[in-house]
């Protein structure tokens, strides 16, 4: 996917071809085109997160959020039999949890998640977990390279330091994400203020 450049250096006089300019845009989330990535939300990571109880109090909204817009949702865990499973207020919000494994910081590193994102065959991509300038960045840098859209939802990521997650977040918008939030994407998932489905959200995120 091309990326978009917004900076105009000293060196475009009167004559500069502004239609030389790079561009791409990020097209609006759609449910039909969509999926969620929740990337290595595990027991030992999340308690050395900054700010945890924000991290896990808006990836439950985000999940439940999705989930009422049945859009299909892809979970990882890194190298469990060390770092521990997802953690429970997660894995529970799910009738049948089944994450995948990795040892990969990339989540397109691993087969098993190949497999499963193509099976899902959606190319908006919203990703989240930690930490932000590991899996979610590597992760994000290899499905834009792949020729996926990709959100980063800023509000579900997070590193042990805010300096990582911050850098890691910038990185990202650099090489073409997009950066959203909880609210955002659910919203711009749903388009309109009716019917049964954004009453259930809108009470989600509230």
């Amino acid at each position: 996917m091309p990326r978009e450049l917004v900076t105009v250096t000293e060196e475009a006089g009167p004559g500069f071809d502004f239609n030389q300019l790079e561009r791409s845009k990020q097209s609006m989330l759609e449910a039909g085109k969509c999926a969620l990535i929740i990337i290595d939300i595990q027991e030992k990571l999340t308690q050395l997160m900054y700010r945890k109880e924000s991290l896990l109090e808006n990836a439950q909204k985000l999940i439940k959020g999705i989930q009422v817009l049945e859009i299909p949702i892809i979970v990882t865990e890194q190298y469990p039999k060390g770092l521990g499973p997802t953690i429970p207020e997660i894995a529970a919000l799910f009738p049948d949890f089944k994450p995948l494994p990795k040892v990969a910081f990339s989540c397109c590193g691993d087969e098993g998640f190949q497999r499963e994102l193509l099976a899902v065959d959606r190319r908006q991509i919203l990703i989240c977990g930690i930490e932000t300038h590991v899996c979610v960045y590597q992760t994000t840098v290899d499905l834009l390279a792949s020729g996926y859209e990709v959100e980063v939802v800023a509000d579900v990521v997070s590193s042990r330091t805010d300096e990582n997650r911050e850098i890691a977040l910038q990185r990202m918008r650099d090489e073409g994400a997009g950066i959203t939030s909880v609210e955002m994407a659910l919203f711009e998932l749903m388009r309109v203020a009716e019917g049964p489905k954004f009453k259930e959200v809108s009470r989600i995120v509230k």
